[in-house]
């Protein structure tokens, strides 16, 4: 496999005054100028070739370049040629690029939703789920299909809300897809147990949003609900 070009590093991490010997880090939107959470914004590298390549998980070499988790954002990166100015170099953009993350965003959830499957952190079905709010340890995440009906979506969220649970809701993906990621039909309802992987999925679902969202409307089912408690 060849190298990505070599570039420097990233510039160094931002950290809140609230949030100083957090672990919470952040960047700078080479669009905006904002300084926000490295989970609200996408990263990009510059591959081989002198192309943009998405870094979904920020984990590539080379110097980052952050772009909030907006497809209007991202448009404006490449109208502009900020990427170009960012690396301080003649660079390739797809012009296709916001949909490239989008899908790539998609399949990071989709494989998180079969991670958690596999280790016994998610179920699916509206009984099953329901049952999952009795608990002892309540979930930390309700996943709704975005073209799933109200009735049910509903149903289950008065029913946390009647525990008094303090539980989010993610329901960016679509039916289609939330049954793929779990190897089953007609997937609407869901819930996944607190920890790591409900916090990633919430991460991933912020940014999938922005990204869903265009000019002329939402690109995809209902994104615009996204999370939100209940």
């Amino acid at each position: 496999m060849t190298a990505l070009a070599a570039i420097p590093d990233d510039d160094a991490v931002h950290e809140s005054p609230e949030l100083r010997g957090s672990r919470s880090r952040e960047r700078r939107c080479i669009v905006t100028g904002e300084v926000r959470p490295m989970d609200t914004l996408v990263r990009f590298v510059v591959g081989p070739e002198s192309e943009i390549v998405p870094d979904i998980e920020a984990k590539l070499p080379g110097r980052g370049i952050w772009v909030s988790a907006e497809r209007a954002v991202l448009a404006r990166a490449i109208a502009r040629k900020d990427f170009a100015k960012a690396a301080k170099a003649s660079v390739k953009v797809a012009p296709d690029l916001a949909d490239l993350v989008e899908r790539l965003l998609v399949g990071r959830m989709q494989s998180v939703l079969g991670l958690a499957r596999r280790a016994g952190q998610l179920v699916f079905g509206f009984d099953n789920v329901l049952r999952a709010l009795n608990e002892k340890r309540s979930p930390g995440l309700l996943i709704e299909a975005s073209d799933g009906a109200a009735d049910g979506r509903k149903k289950l969220v008065s029913a946390a809300a009647s525990r008094g649970l303090n539980v989010k809701t993610v329901d960016c993906l679509s039916r289609t897809e939330l049954s793929l990621a779990l190897g089953r039909e007609n997937v609407i309802h869901a819930a996944l147990k607190p920890g790591p992987l409900a916090e990633r999925l919430r991460a991933d679902s912020a940014r999938l949003v922005g990204l869903r969202v265009r000019a002329d409307g939402p690109a995809g089912s209902s994104p615009a609900r996204n999370e939100r408690n209940v």
